[in-house]
């Protein structure tokens, strides 16, 4: 670093031509949090040109460099630009997500025409990874799923949603394991990545066959002993699934969930637990879980096209269940430090703009439950940014360090003492050029 500080300033003596900070923007006097080695930056230099970060270090050691324009924020933190991989975004989600820090979306099934939509915005809309539209058996949970009832069609499926601009694979409940392989097939020569809503086939077979994500620790309780029953839960339908499966957790044996999380740990795939989604389904009889100052920025039509009590009644969830539902997160919490210990890598994602899960703030959200779960808060904000990134496949993003796009958010408290920091956001910056507030 010190070698890079001396170039500059002989540069800066020797050239006759225009000043080396032409261009430059420079952030001076914050603390940089490298969320990769875990260390602090303090009192330092972020020099910015054409949307990337060209050079991070002390101002004692990383001059300001002649002609650049300089930005100071001393007393500030930044971290890097965070990261939902996993979102239903809608229009009005794009402003919210920025807004709240949140650079970069993986959209997991949004369907064809808002897709389209989502991928023609300007580039000053979060980065978007789509996949356009789920796979799912026969018959398909939602109407806009693509059906795969046998192996046949998975081929062309996948060619047409990636002439839609479809960059991951995303597969659904009903997808069996002879499906999933097939899929899998398919999706290798095209270099598509797979993630997995899983019901009818296990979260361990799911990882043996390849798929990088698996979305809401679907597919766990599947792999314990109780699978059996749960797949006929699955095959009943949707929501009788979904219940079985939070139910499952109460009984798991530790021992069968210590196994499976050690058999997904080694074998690299990336859990996006959702936590915000169980903990707000387990309190839908909470009245409070309705008026969250986050649900402000969330449109009347929204809040229609939710009809939440709409959704409880198809259901046909009681207290009782939404107390079994509260019973199965600490177990989920468990499997989760569990993994992390094994060295898992977990990736933060909303379910937003599902029913009461808000765009951008359900990234802090999902931050805060994993620290509840008992990762540290470094561990939590690698969840919403390095490894956001490598799930993604994009090096260039949830880091700061030289050659990094420039996604940054400033915020007014240390999130590494206190994760509820990251929600003091005072600026963000989207490929060099600041989000306007």
């Amino acid at each position: 670093m010190r070698l890079a500080a001396l170039s500059l300033v002989v540069v800066a003596a020797c050239s006759s031509g225009p000043p080396p900070g032409e261009g430059v923007l420079a952030l001076t006097g914050a603390t940089v949090v490298d969320v990769v080695s875990g260390r602090t930056v303090p009192d330092a230099v972020v020099l910015i040109r054409d949307g990337h970060v060209v050079s991070v270090g002390m101002r004692d050691v990383l001059p300001v460099p002649r002609g650049a324009r300089e930005e100071p924020l001393d007393g500030r933190w930044i971290i890097p630009g965070l990261i939902d991989a996993h979102a239903h975004l809608q229009p009005w989600g794009v402003r919210a997500s920025l807004q709240w820090g949140v650079t970069a979306v993986r959209d997991l099934h949004s369907g064809r025409p808002l897709a389209a939509a989502l991928l023609a915005m300007p580039a000053s809309a979060p980065r978007r990874y789509l996949a356009i539209a789920m796979l799912d058996g026969v018959p398909t949970t939602y109407p806009d799923a693509e059906p795969i009832a046998d192996t046949s069609r998975i081929a062309p499926v996948l060619d047409s949603l990636v002439a839609a601009g479809a960059s991951w694979v995303k597969v659904y409940t009903r997808v069996t394991p002879l499906l999933l392989e097939s899929v899998m097939a398919a999706s290798r020569p095209r270099r598509l990545p797979v993630a997995a809503h899983l019901g009818l086939t296990d979260a361990v077979t799911a990882a043996r066959l390849g798929v990088t994500s698996i979305e809401h620790l679907s597919g766990v309780p599947e792999a314990t002993s109780d699978g059996a029953a749960l797949e006929a839960a699955h095959r009943e339908g949707f929501f009788t699934g979904w219940t079985a499966f939070e139910r499952a957790w109460i009984w798991a044996d530790t021992t069968e969930l210590g196994v499976i999380a050690d058999a997904l740990a080694g074998a690299g795939v990336i859990l996006v637990p959702t936590l915000g989604l169980h903990d707000t389904f387990a309190r839908l009889d909470d009245s409070s879980v309705y008026h969250r100052s986050d649900l402000g920025v969330v449109p009347d039509s929204a809040r229609t096209n939710w009809d939440v009590a709409g959704m409880i009644a198809r259901a046909g969830w009681t207290a009782g269940d939404f107390a079994d539902f509260r019973a199965a997160r600490p177990r989920q919490d468990w499997f989760i430090r569990r993994f992390v210990a094994r060295g898992g890598r977990i990736a933060t994602g909303t379910d937003a703009s599902n029913q009461l899960l808000v765009p951008g703030a359900g990234v802090h959200l999902e931050m805060e439950l994993l620290v509840g779960a008992g990762l540290s808060p470094l561990e939590a904000l690698r969840a919403a940014t390095v490894h956001g990134a490598e799930l993604l496949g994009a090096d260039s993003l949830g880091r700061i360090r030289s050659g990094a796009v420039a996604d940054l958010v400033v915020l007014g408290a240390d999130p590494l003492a206190d994760i509820r920091g990251t929600r003091r956001i005072e600026r963000v910056m989207l490929g060099g050029a600041w989000v306007p507030r």
